[in-house]
C-alpha cells in the first residue's frame, strides 16, 4: 500500500522532501536488493540535516503510522535499508559532520552520515584510526556500520565495530532522543542500551551521533600471502595461527577458485592456488611475529611465503579488496546467487569450507570461498546460471545447507552483514523461538506501532489492516 507523505512538506524545508520519481527510485533498494531485484519505493524521501529534523519527522509518522525506513549509502547486502512497506526513506547522508576529535582521549564524535574513509583521514594527523572499518570504508557510513554492527579484515586483531563504540545519541519512533552509553571507556551503570542499538538495523531506532573509541597508529606495517597446495593445508594454517596466538592484523583467505576469478579479472599472475593474504601490525619486534607465523605456516606445508615491501602493499592486496568484481564478472552466464556471510567457532572453520566446497561439488556447482579467516568469517558465493531452474534451484539448497550447517556448528547465519529481509528465515534457528520472542518484546518497547524498518529481522508477522505488524503479545 501507499501512505499520504504530504505532511512532511510542513515539517522540513522544501529541499529536504521529495515525491519525485527518480529520488524515490534511487531508495528503494540497497546493494543486495538491487542484485535481487526485490526493491520497494517509498512514497517520500526526507534528508534530515540535524537531530531535531529526525525527531520531527519520527514523531510525525508514528502519529500517523507512517513507516520510516533509515537509508544510508545503500551498501548493505540483505536488503536492510529497503522501505519494505513503501512510507518514508530516511536518508542521513546530509548528516556528515565530524563533529570532534580529542585525541587526548582517543576519540571521536560524529553524525551518521560520515563516510568511514573521512574518520581515518580526519584522524591521521593526530597518529590515530578506527580500527574495524570494513572494506568498504570509502563507500559506507559510520551510521550503516553501527547499526549493521560491521567488520572487516582487521577484526581478528581489533574487533568488530560493536567494540568501539562508546555512545550514541539515538531517536525512538515517538521522537524521544536518547544518549546511550557514555564517554568512559567502561560502564556498568543500569542495562547497556547503546549495545542493544548497536546490530539493531533501524529497527529499534535511528543514530543520530556517535562517540568512537580510536586506536593509535602502529609504527610497523607489513604484509603478506602465503600460497599453498591445498585448502585444507590453508584453513587448518589459519587455525592453527589463530590458535597458537599469532599477533596478525589481517588473515584473509581466498580459496584456488576465488584466486582464479581475480586472476581472470586483474590479470595478477597469481597461481590459482588457495592463498592467505596477511598483514601485521607493532610498534616493535614485528619481523619475530612474522617468523613465528611463517614457522607455524611450514608445519602446514606452505608452499611460498612472501612479505611485500611498503610501496607494494596496495598492490599485494588487490586479488582479495576486488574479489567482489571478479565474481561478477567471471563468466557471463554465472551470477552470486546470495552474498554468503556466516562465521564459526575458529575450530570449525577447517570444517565449514570443507563442507561449502563438498556441496558445490556433488551439485556440480562452482562455491568460491574467501574471506576474514582469523575470526571464522566465511564470504561464500554460489554461482549459478540465474535461467537455470534446476541449477537455481540446487544453488539454493547449497546455500541454505552451509548457513544451517554454520549454525549447528555454534556459529551465526551473518556475520557482518546482518539479518534485513535475506536473512530472518534463520534467526529463530539460530536464537531459539523464546529469544526472538524476547526480541519482539523488546522492538514492540522501543516501537510501539512498529513504523521503524518494519518487515526486517523478525522471520515471522501478521497482516493487519494491509500493514504488517509484530505478532502482538496475546493481551
Amino acid at each position: 500500500m501507499s501512505y499520504d507523505c504530504s505532511f512532511l512538506e510542513d515539517l522540513l524545508a522544501a529541499a529536504q522532501v521529495s515525491f519525485g520519481d527518480a529520488d524515490r527510485e534511487s531508495h528503494a533498494a540497497d546493494w543486495g536488493a538491487q542484485e535481487a531485484g526485490t526493491g520497494v519505493t517509498p512514497d517520500a524521501v526526507v534528508w534530515p540535516e540535524s537531530t531535531d529534523d529526525v525527531a520531527t519527522v519520527l514523531a510525525a509518522a508514528n502519529e500517523r503510522e507512517v513507516p520510516v525506513t533509515p537509508y544510508a549509502a545503500g551498501t548493505s547486502l540483505e536488503g536492510n535499508a529497503v522501505p519494505k512497506f513503501a512510507g518514508i526513506s530516511m536518508d542521513l547522508t546530509r548528516m556528515n559532520d565530524v563533529l570532534e576529535v580529542r585525541p587526548d582521549d582517543f576519540q571521536i564524535d560524529v553524525e551518521p552520515g560520515v563516510m568511514g574513509n573521512v574518520i581515518d583521514e580526519t584522524v591521521a594527523s593526530h597518529g590515530m584510526f578506527f580500527p574495524p572499518m570494513p572494506s568498504s570504508a570509502n563507500l559506507s557510513t559510520i551510521g550503516g556500520m553501527i547499526v549493521n554492527d560491521a567488520s572487516g579484515q582487521k577484526t581478528v586483531k581489533y574487533g568488530e565495530v560493536a567494540d568501539w563504540v562508546l555512545e550514541l545519541e539515538v531517536v525512538t519512533a515517538e521522537g524521544e532522543v536518547l544518549t546511550c552509553g557514555s564517554k568512559a571507556v567502561k560502564t556498568s551503570a543500569g542495562y547497556n542500551l547503546k549495545d542493544l542499538l548497536v546490530g539493531s538495523e533501524g529497527t529499534l531506532g535511528v543514530v543520530t551521533r556517535a562517540t568512537l573509541r580510536l586506536e593509535g597508529l602502529p609504527e610497523q606495517i607489513r604484509g603478506g600471502r602465503a600460497v599453498f597446495s591445498t585448502l585444507v593445508d590453508a584453513t587448518n594454517a589459519v587455525f592453527d595461527a589463530v590458535r597458537s596466538g599469532v599477533d596478525v592484523a589481517k588473515i584473509e583467505l581466498v580459496d584456488d577458485v576465488a584466486a582464479e576469478m581475480a586472476n581472470a579479472y586483474l590479470d595478477t599472475g597469481l597461481p590459482d592456488a588457495p592463498m592467505i593474504f596477511l598483514e601485521f601490525h607493532a610498534n616493535h619486534g614485528i619481523e619475530e611475529e612474522i617468523a613465528f607465523c611463517e614457522s607455524i605456516f611450514e608445519s602446514h606445508d606452505v608452499e611460498r611465503f612472501e612479505m611485500a615491501d611498503e610501496e607494494s602493499m596496495g598492490e599485494l592486496w588487490r586479488a582479495r579488496s576486488e574479489l567482489a568484481f571478479a565474481l561478477q564478472s567471471y563468466d557471463p552466464d554465472l551470477k552470486p546467487l546470495h552474498p554468503g556471510d556466516i562465521t564459526v567457532p575458529i575450530s570449525k572453520y577447517p570444517e565449514i569450507i570443507r563442507y561449502a566446497k563438498e556441496l558445490g561439488a556433488e551439485h556440480d556447482i562452482l562455491v568460491p570461498t574467501f574471506g576474514h579467516a582469523g575470526d571464522g568469517n566465511v564470504h561464500y558465493s554460489v554461482m549459478v546460471d540465474p535461467d537455470d531452474e534446476a541449477m537455481l534451484a540446487a544453488g539454493e539448497e547449497v546455500y541454505d545447507a552451509v548457513v544451517k550447517r554454520a549454525i549447528e556448528l555454534g556459529g551465526t547465519a551473518t556475520g557482518e552483514h546482518g539479518i534485513g529481509m535475506g536473512k530472518r528465515q534463520y534467526l529463530e534457528l539460530e536464537h531459539g523461538a523464546a529469544g526472538v520472542e524476547m526480541m519482539r518484546r523488546v522492538k514492540r518497547a522501543f516501537d510501539p506501532k512498529d513504523i521503524l524498518n518494519p518487515g526486517k529481522v523478525f522471520p515471522e508477522t501478521i497482516e493487519e489492516g494491509g500493514r504488517v505488524r509484530l505478532t502482538p503479545d496475546d493481551d
